[in-house]
This record gives C-alpha cells, sequence and structure tokens, in this order.
C-alpha cells in the first residue's frame, strides 16, 4: 500500500508490542546464562527459531526456494546478523548486566552511517555525522565506566559493541547485495544458517544441558521466551510492521528496545543503573532517532 497519510492506531500498538516483547527478551537472556551455556543457548533458540519461521512462510505462502547462485550471499548475511552476531552478544551479556548490554547492542544503525558511506557511497550528512558523534559517546562512556571502574572489565563491552558492528555490516551487505526472497524466507535461511556453527562451536567448547527442558523455573521460562517469543514472533512482526507501514514508523521500535531493556532489567533482575547508564542511554537513543527518523514528514501507507 503506497498511498494514504494516516497511520493507524493499530500500528503504533503493534511497534509498543514489539519494542515491549524486544526489550524483555534481554533481561530474560540473562537468567537463561545463570543455568546454560552462552552457546548452546543461542543453538537451542536458533533451531527453535528456523523450524518456526519456515513453517510461517510455508503457512503464508512465501516463495521458500534459494534462488540460484544466491548462497555465497546467504551466508555472508547470515555470518554477520546471525552467527557472528549471536557468539559476541551472548558472551558480551554474560559478563555485563542487561541493561548495559542492550544500550551497546542497538547502536548497530549508528555504525551503519561509516559503512553505508563507504560501501554504498551514501551522503555523509552533518544529521547522520551528529548521530555517530552521538552514539559514540554513549559507547564511550559505557566503555569508559568498564575501564576505570574498579573490578569491572571493558571486555563484555568491547563484545557487544562487535556484535553490534557485525549487525550493521550484514544490513549493508543486504542493501548491497540483496537475496529475491521473502523477508520471512530470507531470514529462516539465515537462521538454518548459523545454527550449525553455533551448534558445532557450543558442543566442542562448552559443557551442560543442549535444552533447557532441566534448568530451573527463570531460566526455563527465559530460554523458551527467546526460542519462541523472540526468535519467531518477533522477527515475523518486525518484518510484517516493515511492509505495512514507512520506515519511520517501524524505527520506533528500534529506538525504543534500550529503554524497555534498561527498565525491565531493573524490575526483573533488580539491576541499579547509575547515572552514566542513563546518560548514555539517552545519547544512544537520540543517535538512533537522528539516524533512522527522516528529517521531513514521509506519508504513511495506509
Amino acid at each position: 500500500m503506497k498511498h494514504g497519510h494516516a497511520v493507524p492506531a493499530s500500528v503504533f500498538l503493534l511497534v509498543a508490542i514489539l519494542a515491549l516483547l524486544w526489550g524483555a527478551s534481554w533481561p530474560f537472556m540473562k537468567l537463561v546464562l545463570a543455568e546454560m551455556e552462552p552457546l548452546r543457548f543461542r543453538s537451542f533458540s536458533s533451531a527453535v527459531g528456523t523450524v518456526g519461521l519456515f513453517f510461517i512462510a510455508w503457512a503464508t505462502g512465501a516463495r521458500i526456494a534459494m534462488p540460484p547462485g544466491m548462497w555465497p550471499r546467504l551466508l555472508a548475511m547470515s555470518f554477520f546478523n546471525m552467527a557472528a552476531w549471536s557468539v559476541l552478544m551472548i558472551y558480551g551479556l554474560a559478563s555485563l548486566e542487561a541493561g548495559r548490554a542492550v544500550i551497546l547492542a542497538y547502536t548497530f544503525p549508528v555504525w551503519a552511517v561509516p559503512l553505508n558511506a563507504w560501501l554504498m557511497r551514501e551522503a555523509l550528512t552533518w544529521r547522520r555525522l551528529t548521530g555517530l558523534v552521538l552514539g559514540m559517546a554513549g559507547m564511550a562512556l559505557l566503555l569508559g565506566d568498564e575501564l576505570f571502574t574498579l573490578g569491572r572489565s571493558p571486555l563484555g563491552a568491547l563484545l557487544l559493541i562487535g556484535s553490534a558492528v557485525s549487525w550493521a555490516v550484514g544490513t549493508v551487505v543486504m542493501k548491497r547485495w540483496p537475496v529475491d526472497l521473502p523477508a520471512v524466507s530470507l531470514t529462516a535461511w539465515q537462521s538454518a544458517a548459523a545454527w550449525l556453527p553455533l551448534a558445532v562451536l557450543g558442543l566442542w567448547f562448552e559443557s551442560g544441558p543442549l535444552h533447557p527442558f532441566g534448568l530451573s523455573t527463570g531460566p526455563l521460562i527465559g530460554a523458551l521466551y527467546n526460542a519462541v517469543i523472540s526468535s519467531i514472533i518477533c522477527q515475523w512482526t518486525w518484518y510484517r510492521l516493515v511492509s505495512i507501514t514507512s520506515a519511520a514508523v517501524s524505527s520506533l521500535a528500534s529506538l525504543a528496545v534500550p529503554v524497555v531493556g534498561v527498565f525491565l532489567s531493573v524490575l526483573m533482575l533488580g539491576e541499579r543503573p547509575h547515572l552514566g547508564d542513563f546518560t548514555a542511554l539517552v545519547l544512544v537513543v537520540g543517535s538512533l532517532a537522528v539516524v533512522l527518523l527522516p528529517s521531513k514528514p514521509v506519508p504513511a501507507p495506509a
């Protein structure tokens, strides 16, 4: 739908629900890591997500077969968007508070600014430079606190920043070398391609349960939440939202996720953010707003 000016209230409700569900995944993941090894947890989530997304693609009649010659592109996307992102993110989260982790992980649109300028020849405008500076300031604030506060280690923060960079690279790869598939099918194939290395690395380097069904109640709920709600429902809802509304409206979910993640981490895990955390949150959300939202109003589909 390409015409119309008013965005239905139901769309903004969908954005709010998506931000809430994705934001909640961060404290839930932190709960799981108390009893389950990181890569084994992520490979379980990836397996469930793959099956669920392929089922949705089949049920909605979306084309599933990979076009000829597209496997190298698919593997490159999967490496940056799913495999490398999962490894860096989950090990970073294991050594960092969930609230800080979600702020750092959601700086990926900021990193996409210089990557798009370099690889896609997009103009590096003052607006994008402002967003880049704000995002870098927020990251520097959290990273500096990890470096100079006694008892902390910067490794977790660096891993989360690495996951954001990986996600940004994957986004640029998808733009420059697209694969002609519906979004849900493409995401399912990326999840499937990422599952194998995650499972192999988890089996090779880690020990403990391969599934969450022997965990205590909190970690079990967290694992099932991330496997079903985050990996299937949120993914499908996101791509559905992108297809029915403008990029500006769908981007509101990305702006809200770190805010939701920080406050749910306080409620669910008892984390106590400091002034520096809230300052970094404001800087990063501000940078996302500058980078993601258009400078002029964009008519939204009816």
